[in-house]
């Protein structure tokens, strides 16, 4: 018997063995060729793409048009699933890969129609920029179909990729538009149900400007005194429910002119914010081509999908960029009698079958339903310069003045382009696509308000260039004069104390090199964070309790930073949010019966909250019998939701471990037992939010990047993730242990090791 046992526990594991390695056999087929020869009829000249030891692709060519269809190859050997997430996103096509389960999202997209918006742009764009996205999509494909063996994602979806089409590149950039502005009109949609629900006292108390201002100008919104609106005692008896953090798509980025540099060359930090995931969003390349008897070296990171360096350097200038906020949508309220179509959006899914959405639209855009209202939506991403190639044009320009009047003609989400060149130069002002109507809202307007200036891009715009203390700096906060805030408006501004706190840092310094920048980078101090401190630790003390004792202790020692091993950080952040969550209960409960949040502007209520907390109105204090009961209340809340998710033990509470940084692999959140297969190594907390270095447990800065202009030697690009989405290669992880410590990656590629030659047949 026993005999017989070990041979079936020997066969188990012989098939377990056997399995393992046909997994494996299975992911080597699929892996790209780093070395060797090709042809195409799709180039012009020899294109060359090179790899150092990291990965960061090198793509050498005659002109630009070859170049992208090296880079598209590039991409299209180590990004392609991650490309087709990003256009099925934008598109509403997830369903096609995902089943049923994707529906709801594909109507929330198809919403925009943005695959028939795509179209439409591409047969518009001038020659020279159809070619490029032309030559781009051939080398994608190229390269995806090079390995010769579906790649794994889709082997495990059981699906057929889909060759990727000119269209798919601008749907790329559309799916960037649906991160970085969505919570624009997001935030309009609260607005409206929180003013049709409670008035417009209830809008200026939320939207009242805070102390934490920090614009270019150092212009000051003033607050006018608002009275807290009294809530009804029917409606105050809801019980808390989380309200949650919108990830704040936006970024760092700041300069200095040459007058504060040893080398007399500007110098510029930049450091975007997304959501991390494997692979990382950003793909590190240089780009070798000749333009006009000129040779061009840009060097920096792409978005795979689309064919230019988003942002980076060419040794001339260096730029980056900040989510911009600025008010690019509008909801306008329809008549009864206006008029609309239905349009049947079909949205097909894996086995043949597809459904059909019906998407409501009207002369000013999609409509839906709020309330007892149709609205309809007018956003800048539906206009049809919001997308074009223009951001390319960036790696021939030599000097900062070029690129701020170039900004206009770019069409990406606005952003707040910082620009810095090899001549001392710095300058900010925003770059994207921005309409030109003239007023702007924050809740619905009425038909007659419509402005038909929707149509047209704003060519007046902005421009701070070379300041009398060479300082600049952004942090999706207002950046703007107030009379510039007025006609631009707030498309959902960050609070601004990470801006303050920034500028704030260059502004106790007269003299920076590259090491500095990364340290302003990597701050975690808790100065927003510290009243809050101070309130709590005086609550606690106040109530000369022995059960409160380690808690004082731990506060005590809270070394005001988001450190990994402060616990009093982690109790300071769960106060404030439990304290959220209990006064704008009722709120939250009559946004939900609307399935709307105050998440959207949740980032607004710094003011509000301190003015209930000095004022302490009965009206809000909902089952409570006083303020002190309400605040001892929320402080147990937070503890109790510590507990449910880190247990009792409250040294379990430690920053490094609530907010440990977990990049994974959409694969593995579905599968865990992939985890160790496809995800990043678990990291430490260093940061959080309201201070430069933001990061969440799987969100923050996804690259950082600081150079000067004729000095790209020692400049920096440190990327959250590798280089390739193929787990079994070599550069999957590359580059994500110096992020992830707080090292530094030289931007400019190391010595090349590998080479793939294609010659034009």
């Amino acid at each position: 018997m026993l005999t017989w046992i070990k041979r079936i526990v020997v066969a188990l594991l012989l098939l377990v063995l056997l399995g393992t390695a046909s997994i494996y056999g299975l992911l080597a087929l699929s892996l790209p060729a780093l070395d060797g020869k090709g042809s195409t009829s799709e180039i012009d000249n020899t294109v060359t793409v090179a790899r150092d030891a990291m990965g960061q692709a090198v793509v050498s060519a005659d002109t630009r048009a070859d170049a992208s269809y090296g880079l598209g190859f590039a991409h299209g050997q180590d990004r392609f699933f991650q490309m087709d997430l990003l256009r099925r996103n934008a598109a509403g096509e997830l369903s096609e890969l995902f089943g049923s389960a994707a529906i709801g999202l594909d109507e929330s997209m198809r919403f925009h129609q943005f695959r028939k918006r795509a179209k439409l742009i591409v047969m518009s764009l001038p020659e020279a920029h159809r070619q490029i996205l032309e030559r781009y999509t051939q080398g994608v494909n190229d390269g995806r179909v090079q390995a010769g063996f579906t790649s794994f994602e889709y082997l495990l979806l059981g699906a057929t990729p889909a060759p990727w089409q000119p269209e798919d590149s601008l749907l790329t950039i559309f799916s960037m538009y649906l991160d970085l502005q969505a919570g624009t009109y997001e935030r309009d949609e609260t607005l409206i149900a929180l003013k049709q629900q409670y008035g417009q006292d209830m809008l200026d108390f939320i939207l009242q400007p805070s102390q934490y201002q920090a614009a270019l100008d150092n212009s000051i919104l003033t607050a006018s005194p608002v009275t807290i609106p009294a809530l009804q005692q029917q409606i105050v008896q809801a019980q808390p429910s989380h309200i949650a953090d919108v990830p704040l798509y936006g970024s760092n980025n700041w300069a200095v002119t040459g007058a504060l540099t040893k080398t007399g060359s500007a110098m510029l930090s930049d450091d975007m914010h997304l959501g991390l995931n494997v692979p990382s969003i950003w793909y590190r390349a240089q780009l070798n081509y000749q333009d006009q008897g000129h040779a061009i070296q840009v060097t920096g990171v792409s978005l795979p999908g689309a064919p230019a360096i988003v942002v980076g350097s060419n040794n001339r200038i260096a730029w980056g960029f900040t989510n911009g906020y600025l008010d690019t949508a509008d909801w306008i309220e329809l008549d009864a009698d206006a008029k609309t179509q239905f349009i049947a959006e079909e949205i097909k899914l894996p086995d043949g079958k597809s459904h059909t959405y019906q998407l409501e639209m009207s002369t000013f855009g999609p409509v839906k339903q709020l309330g007892d209202k149709k609205l309809a939506l007018s956003w800048v991403a539906h206009q049809p310069y919001a997308v074009n190639l223009e951001l390319v044009q960036l790696e021939r320009l030599t000097e900062v003045q070029q690129a701020t009047e170039h900004a206009k003609k770019v069409g990406i989400p606005v952003q707040n382009l910082m620009v810095v060149d090899s001549k001392g130069a710095a300058a900010w002002t925003p770059m994207g696509a921005i309409p030109a109507r003239k007023m702007v809202h924050d809740t619905a307007l009425n038909t007659e308000q419509y402005e038909q200036a929707w149509q047209h891009n704003e060519q007046v715009r902005p421009v701070v260039q070379n300041p009398e203390n060479g300082k600049l700096w952004t942090a999706n906060s207002r950046v703007v004069s107030v009379a510039d805030n007025q006609r631009f408006g707030d498309g959902g501004y960050a609070l601004g104390a990470r801006a303050v706190q920034i500028r704030d840092g260059l502004l106790g310094q007269q003299q920076f090199t590259e090491a500095d920048f990364y340290q302003l980078q990597l701050d975690n101090r808790a100065k927003f964070l510290a009243p809050w401190h101070e309130h709590l630790v005086s609550l606690l003390q106040n109530q000369h309790s022995a059960s409160f004792e380690n808690d004082i202790s731990l506060l005590n020692d809270w070394q005001a930073c988001a450190c990994a091993d402060s616990v009093g950080y982690t109790l300071v952040k769960a106060y404030r949010n439990a304290l959220i969550d209990t006064l704008f209960a009722p709120l939250e409960q009559h946004l939900n019966t609307q399935k709307l949040s105050m998440k959207p502007v949740k980032r607004y209520l710094e003011p509000s909250l301190w003015q209930l907390l000095t004022e302490q109105p009965n009206s809000w204090l909902g089952e409570h019998g006083s303020w002190l009961e309400l605040e001892l209340a929320a402080y147990k809340l937070a503890k109790q939701q510590l507990s449910e998710k880190y247990g009792s033990n409250m040294a379990a509470w430690r920053w490094g471990d609530v907010n440990a940084l977990k990049v994974q692999h959409p694969f593995s959140k579905q599968m865990p037992m992939l985890s160790g297969l496809l995800d990043m190594p678990t990291a430490q907390a260093f940061g959080d939010t309201f201070m430069p270095a933001v990061q969440g447990k799987s969100f923050g800065a996804s690259q950082r990047f600081i150079a000067q202009p004729g000095h790209l030697q020692n400049a920096i690009l440190t990327v959250a993730g590798g280089q390739s989405g193929h787990p079994l290669s070599p550069f999957y992880r590359s580059g994500f242990a110096d992020y992830a410590e707080g090292e530094n990656t030289p931007l400019l590629p190391g010595e090349l090791t590998h080479q793939i030659v294609i010659s034009p047949k």
